[in-house]
């Protein structure tokens, strides 16, 4: 099964990534990005991929070495779209169709078939125990391509990544980016809050999407009596009278999170995955698009 299925694509395929941003030249639909060409600072030649923008070519290079290449300007994309993705154990929780890995693989790369269909430039972190996957940033259905393979490898395993990790992220990357990180949320020790507040630092936007079983939160689990952490190995019984109690504390936690979060000014959105990838994707762009 592809993760760039043809009727997400098609849900989404009208819909603004964005509309409201700290990125200088970040506009709703009307995306000024794709600035390679002339009369801008010549910076190297790479060799020509396939998805590469034929208006680039270099016809001079062709015609001395018989070879495809593309000249590159220092002139930076005004818009790059930074996908963070958590990959440790607990995204192997199952609800119905999908594991939260399954989900989180789809809506990124939907996003990034998105953000490459508006011109814009998209990488890709994966957040795993013993460090972070790094793609860089680029425009393309080559990088796109590589995007969806990385993803379709990564995880899940292992605990979060190490706050000792951070500091790898953005080490000589100075360019503000639309960043969305997916994930559950799931940490011991404020790991992902100390993680956003680097990323806060460097003056990013921060996105983050927020995914949960519907059986996580209604603790209906068909039967089963006892829980078992994905990531530490520790287990809980369920007793009589556990859901109310577990509810309210559920609803406290979501509500710590979602206010810990906008005190940074970080956009959060929680997802329950009894609803259909499309739909989620729409209506979280949609409410984007509306600044809100």
């Amino acid at each position: 099964m592809s993760l760039l299925e043809s009727y997400i694509l098609t849900s989404i395929k009208n819909l603004p990534l964005a509309a409201k941003t700290t990125i200088d030249g970040f506009m709703s639909g009307a995306n000024k990005s794709a600035a390679k060409g002339t009369g801008m600072e010549f910076s190297q030649y790479r060799t020509y991929m396939p998805g590469d923008d034929l208006r680039w070519l270099d016809w001079k290079m062709f015609a001395r070495s018989d070879r495809y290449y593309i000249r590159e300007s220092e002139t930076e994309t005004n818009i790059s779209l930074r996908l963070l993705v958590d990959t440790s154990a607990s995204m192997d929780h199952r609800d119905g169709n999908y594991s939260k890995m399954e989900y989180a693989r789809y809506l990124a790369a939907s996003l990034a078939y998105l953000a490459n269909m508006q011109g814009d430039s998209v990488g890709l972190y994966t957040l795993k125990e013993g460090g972070i996957f790094s793609l860089a940033a680029r425009q393309g259905f080559q990088n796109l391509n590589r995007l969806c393979h990385e993803l379709e490898q990564a995880g899940p395993k292992g605990k979060f990544t190490h706050p000792v990790h951070y500091k790898d992220i953005y080490s000589g990357g100075r360019k503000k980016e639309l960043l969305v990180f997916i994930t559950d949320m799931y940490q011991e020790k404020d790991e992902m809050y100390k993680l956003l507040d680097l990323l806060n630092a460097l003056r990013h936007e921060i996105i983050v999407l927020q995914i949960m079983g519907k059986n996580e939160m209604t603790l209906d689990y068909k039967g089963y009596t006892t829980l078992e952490d994905l990531e530490t190995g520790a287990t809980i019984d369920i007793k009589a009278g556990a859901p109310k109690t577990y509810k309210d504390a559920l609803a406290k936690h979501l509500e710590s999170i979602r206010h810990e979060l906008l005190s940074k000014r970080i956009y959060h959105r929680l997802l329950i995955m009894d609803q259909p990838i499309d739909e989620a994707l729409r209506d979280f762009l949609y409410k984007r698009s509306k600044g809100y």
